[in-house]
């Protein structure tokens, strides 16, 4: 237990985030010296059914592809200034991931570190199949779950800490509770001190998606500029024995902290601003204050927490078949028609199979829709620059493959010229959500010895 405040950078957002994040992070929390502790939030619903797929495909694999790009250039600075790591890059591997971590260090020369491995989180077995399936209900019928994971919180990340955890590897937590749990640990607040785990679970809020709230998913030229936006800084919260936190970023980097990035940010994903449910609290920000205390520095208080719930999310993954997709470029005169004239071929094609998905990229793609509604707006259109992106699922690898074909016959079947093919297949795992009682999912951990 202490009264020194607490810094937490964190250095990813999502996975695939910049794995050059890390360094000006521990760089600033390293100069400003103290308790100190870097975070990894790698982990979202796809995130994780992806990490599903790779996990049955390989036992080896499963964990946050990018792991070694994003610890190798840091841990021998973290181990030696005492900056304690937290990351949910564990996704459907935690374990996997932990020995992966121990195997960078020692390969570096470095004493194998204290590893803590965050248990609980899959509930895709068959102690807990029953209740999945009553939770679930009729949604399940004729389905095959292939993983389940509940959303923990930070308990079992302060206890792993308390314990002496060098380094803390989740799968799926909430977000926030990688911030929480650290705060836990350092300042010893009781499981029921509503209104300080809440200030720290919006702090974790904060930091949770990396750089955004340093100005990155704020940035608007001519409306809200952003400077130095190629070399971001990625944030870092001091938070006091009371829960409340100042985020900044490292001295000297790109992007922008100020009331405004704060205020997005915190408004972020909220259903209710008065009942933000996570494992850990429900938060109330309601009468939050957010206060600019200089450059790139801004203070948040007033943030009120209510008791936690009986129940914790879980989000339970099935196959759903195969994902079909390709693209082909026209350009020139008529460009437009002719993509146009190209996806209706595709259509009459492969009638039958199921909806097909038709993009103009530039015309028609992101205010589209699957059932085809793009092909009903003005085809008047001369775009003279088009990239055609068509997608089909199927629950048949054999009909979802005829896609791929059929946009590769177009290079000569017509219209013409078409250019730039590319085409993918791959399974797909579809998600459906369901609450379990919270002591049907106990959470623990397990130091790598």
């Amino acid at each position: 237990m202490s009264d020194e405040p607490l810094r937490i950078g964190c250095a990813a957002g999502f996975s695939g985030d910049r794995t050059d994040a890390a360094g000006p992070v521990v760089d600033a929390l390293l100069a400003r010296g103290g308790p100190a502790v870097l975070i990894f939030e790698t982990l979202a619903e796809r995130t994780l059914a992806l990490a599903q797929i790779a996990l049955r495909a390989d036992p080896r694999c499963g964990y946050e592809p990018l792991l070694d790009e994003l610890i190798s250039p840091v841990i021998e600075r973290c181990l030696a200034g005492g900056i304690r790591i937290v990351g949910n890059f564990g996704a459907a591997n935690p374990r996997g991931a932990g020995l992966r971590i121990r195997e960078l260090a020692l390969a570096a020369g470095l004493p194998a570190p204290r590893i803590a491995v965050i248990r609980g989180d899959d509930v895709s077995g068959p102690a807990h199949r029953d209740a999945l399936r009553e939770a679930l209900g009729d949604a399940l019928l004729g389905r095959e779950i292939v993983s389940a994971n509940a959303y923990l919180g930070a308990e079992a990340i302060a206890q792993a800490l308390k314990a002496g955890a060098q380094i803390v590897v989740t799968g799926r937590v909430a977000d926030p509770s990688l911030t929480v749990g650290p705060a836990l640990a350092h300042y010893g607040w009781a499981s029921d001190d509503w209104d300080r785990i809440a200030r720290a679970t919006m702090a974790g809020h904060l930091l949770e998606c990396g750089a955004q709230v340093s100005g990155g998913y704020y940035a608007d030229p001519g409306v809200k500029e952003v400077p130095g936006l190629a070399h971001i800084g990625y944030p870092i919260a001091e938070i006091g024995a009371d829960g409340d936190c100042v985020i900044g970023k490292p001295a000297g980097s790109g992007g922008l902290i100020d009331e405004h990035t704060v205020k997005e940010q915190l408004l972020y994903e909220l259903h209710d601003p008065a009942a933000y449910l996570t494992p850990d609290v429900v938060a109330d920000i309601s009468a939050a204050h957010v206060e600019q205390l200089g450059p790139d520095r801004v203070r948040l208080s007033g943030v009120r927490g209510h008791a936690r719930t009986a129940t914790l999310k879980v989000n339970a993954c099935f196959e759903s078949g195969w994902l079909a997709e390709g693209e082909i470029s026209y350009a020139g005169a008529r460009a437009e028609a002719r993509a146009r004239l190209a996806a209706e071929v595709l259509r009459e094609r492969l009638a039958g199979l199921g909806p097909l998905r038709a993009d103009l990229i530039g015309v028609a793609s992101v205010f589209a829709d699957d059932a085809g509604g793009w092909a009903d707006l003005d085809a008047s259109g001369d775009a003279r620059d088009v990239r055609l992106r068509v997608a089909l699922r199927h629950a048949e690898r054999a009909c979802a493959q005829r896609l791929p074909r059929e946009i590769t016959a177009l290079y000569t079947c017509g219209p013409a010229g078409g250019g730039g093919v590319r085409t993918a297949l791959r399974p797909t795992l579809g998600t459906l959500s369901c609450l379990l009682p919270r002591e049907q999912v106990p959470a623990s951990f397990e130091m790598l010895e």
